[in-house]
């Protein structure tokens, strides 16, 4: 009788131990998440799910806003040949001859049409998803193809020249020629090639260490939401403040904020967002004061009335920040 209790004491504590190890470690995942280690915490939930269906198509979460064909149904199909609607409501001043840096560039749609429009200096796209860069390169080097291919078919077509009887026609050629060799020295960087202008990183923009180098213009389109339902209060103003230090005097922060109601549309993607979003105090209707008053930007210009042809539901307001 007493080994038949002995062995019913020994199964229950076995059991009890298997329960408490299921706890640790759902608690530590918890405790990951709730420290503010997302991205290993969000990687745990997919191993997770995976193995507890493998069967089961994993379903595509992008708890950063790092959607995979973003540009596609915000802009349309052939997105990187349909310029972006923000883009017309940008100065030229902003950009031309500027360093520029693009705050969760997603593709690098937009980062790759504004260096092409506006012939920036320089332009970094980072972005949290290390995927995206890749896609965002890829973009890059088909577009710099193209327009390599395009320009060795213009200047087959040009020497392509019947000379007459005097010589005239090829000393012509020659003569244009030269001009052209002559205005690309005078203004170099417009004949530089994308990729000297433009390139991209892989960076948690709240996290990562302030870098020496500043800018003139900084751009953070469709981001805000994503960094304070992540990151909460403390982890915007963390941004905003890294923002106007990466300023140079007089430099340009174009804003795009989501507005409220699209908070509550994401705010369960993770448990961290759904934590935080009960928590936010500052509204985006409170970014303009917080940047004015709290950051130090000196004045703000609202460029929402001059845009169009965005797709229903990306109807949201743009302003530059003047440092």
């Amino acid at each position: 009788m007493a080994e038949i209790n002995d062995k019913k004491r020994r199964k229950t504590e076995n059991t009890q131990k298997k329960k408490r190890k299921r706890k640790q470690k759902h608690g530590e995942a918890g405790k990951e998440e709730r420290n503010g280690n997302n991205e290993e915490a969000a990687k745990r939930s997919d191993e997770t799910q995976a193995k507890s269906n493998p069967k089961k198509k994993m379903k595509n979460v992008s708890p950063y806003g790092n959607y995979k064909h973003y540009y596609g149904y915000r802009i349309g199909p052939g997105a990187e040949k349909e310029e972006d609607p923000r883009i017309k409501v940008f100065k030229k001043e902003w950009f031309e001859g500027k360093d520029c840096l693009d705050i969760g560039c997603n593709s690098g749609i937009i980062t790759i049409q504004i260096a092409k429009k506006y012939n920036c200096e320089s332009i970094l796209g980072i972005d949290i998803d290390s995927g995206l860069i890749e896609e965002a390169f890829w973009y890059l080097r088909k577009i710099v193809k193209m327009e390599s291919d395009g320009k060795k078919n213009t200047n087959d077509s040009n020497v392509k020249v019947v000379q007459d009887v005097n010589g005239s026609e090829e000393s012509a050629t020659k003569s244009s020629s030269a001009g052209a060799d002559n205005g690309s020295r005078h203004n170099s960087s417009g004949e530089r090639n994308l990729s000297d202008i433009v390139s991209f990183q892989q960076e948690n923009f709240v996290r990562s260490r302030l870098p020496d180098k500043q800018y003139d213009t900084i751009l953070c389109l469709s981001v805000t939401k994503w960094i304070h339902l992540n990151w909460g209060d403390d982890g915007l103003i963390t941004a905003f403040s890294k923002i106007w230090r990466l300023l140079r005097p007089g430099g340009v922060f174009i804003l795009e904020p989501q507005p409220w109601n699209s908070y509550e549309k994401n705010r369960k993607v993770s448990e961290t967002t759904a934590s935080n979003y009960h928590d936010i105090k500052y509204r985006p209707d409170f970014f303009r004061e917080m940047l004015l008053d709290k950051i130090g930007f000196r004045r703000v210009e609202d460029l929402t009335s001059e845009l169009s042809g965005t797709k229903a539901g990306f109807n949201r307001s743009i302003f530059a920040y003047y440092k």
